[in-house]
């Protein structure tokens, strides 16, 4: 089996990525993933400052005053690995094989920051007095819960009034190729966690108590039958699912004194978060149920419309690949959600989504230097 050392490849992006994947970043831990972007920074001029909020650092740096500001955003946690003997090859140990570059975190999302960097190394020797400014927020805590990272940077930000005309989130977005899909908004993540009251006793005396799991089936059959919204032309409809459901003592003769329902909504632009509960705590009413519910809102909604940025990419992307990438709204939530409520223009743009999380989390070679190519093309459009 041929195999090389990532570190060794010629091309930055590639041995930048391996170099990062090194790095046992488990969320919250940086292991030392944004010192070593720092240092490529500085040497591009970019003043870089470390903001730590309680476990997590985070890295903003600029280099330029004036707008517009365009931004690089991206994360430098990893998720576990789960069993690294089921890996092809130790999943921190940057390994290329079959053009492959295979470690954790090599798609989600250091080949992202990597071809950040390359792409700035590019731009920047061939247009050292380009307009505007460029900064990159790079946080340990996407991953995780997401609660001292990005968020915090970007209240800083606002805190001192440096506003972020364009961000480009450097998550993995493709579907099948390069270039073949950009994320400009993403839904919007509503989750509760419902405990339904009832009354313990033997299962033989029904009547001396209230069992709380047959109350609650009705109620959980009306919520997954509703239509909350149908969407909109960016959006899908919202979507209503059930994760969770712990009832019972583990024995077969007592009911149970409650049940827990965990549940979540991805929701569009077509409703809001305040509606959705509102809706849910009216069904739950409706049914008699003596409950407790608590409500965790991730992030609303976000959506860019089609604008310099997004022009900017999708030629970018098409000078490189040759692709038009289709806009999307769908997946999972991002820290574009964090930076989009300032007014920014924010897209997704990155490598294959197929491996990230998995085991053999991996991605092409060849897609790094392309992405790093395209990068520096929307900052050619953008900035030049």
């Amino acid at each position: 089996m041929t195999q090389t050392d990532a570190r060794a490849h010629p091309h930055h992006a590639v041995s930048l990525t391996g170099a990062l994947v090194a790095r046992p970043s488990l969320t919250p831990l940086d292991a030392g993933c944004q010192a070593l972007l720092r240092e490529k920074l500085q040497s591009l001029g970019f003043h870089c400052e470390t903001l730590v909020f309680d476990d997590v650092t985070n890295m903003w740096a600029r280099k330029g005053s004036t707008a517009p500001l365009f931004v690089f955003a991206g994360h430098t946690d990893v998720v576990p690995t789960g069993d690294p003997a089921r890996w092809t090859f130790d999943p921190f140990t940057p390994t290329i094989h079959d053009g492959q570059l295979y470690g954790r975190g090599s798609a989600d999302m250091k080949g992202g920051i990597a071809a950040f960097i390359a792409a700035l190394e590019d731009f920047l020797a061939q247009h050292p007095n380009h307009a505007g400014s460029i900064g990159l927020l790079i946080t340990s805590d996407e991953e995780g819960d997401a609660v001292n990272g990005t968020v915090k940077v970007v209240e800083t930000l606002m805190a001192r009034g440096e506003q972020i005309d364009y961000c480009l989130v450097g998550e993995p977005t493709a579907e099948n190729l390069l270039g073949d899909m950009l994320k400009n908004g993403r839904r919007g993540s509503l989750s509760g966690k419902l405990v339904v009251h009832g009354k313990q006793g033997h299962i033989a005396y029904p009547h001396l108590a209230d069992n709380p799991i047959h109350r609650a089936v009705p109620a959980l059959t009306e919520l997954t039958q509703t239509l909350w919204d149908t969407g909109n032309e960016f959006f899908p409809a919202t979507s209503f699912q059930i994760s969770n459901i712990k009832g019972g003592l583990g024995v077969s003769n007592v009911i149970p004194p409650d049940i827990t329902i965990d549940f979540n909504f991805r929701f569009s632009t077509a409703s809001t978060a305040d509606g959705l509960k509102a809706r849910v705590e009216a069904i739950l009413a409706s049914h008699n149920l003596t409950y407790t519910l608590k409500w965790t809102l991730s992030g609303n909604p976000w959506l860019t419309e089609p604008a310099e940025l997004v022009n900017a990419a999708v030629a970018a992307t098409q000078a490189v690949t040759g692709r038009t990438p289709e806009l999307s709204t769908g997946g999972g939530i991002s820290d574009g959600r964090f930076i989009a409520p300032t007014g920014a223009q924010v897209i997704e743009l990155g490598p294959l989504n197929a491996t990230i999380h998995k085991i053999d989390e991996r991605v092409s070679v060849e897609d790094l230097i392309q992405l790093s190519n395209i990068y520096c093309h929307i900052l050619t459009i953008l900035l030049k």
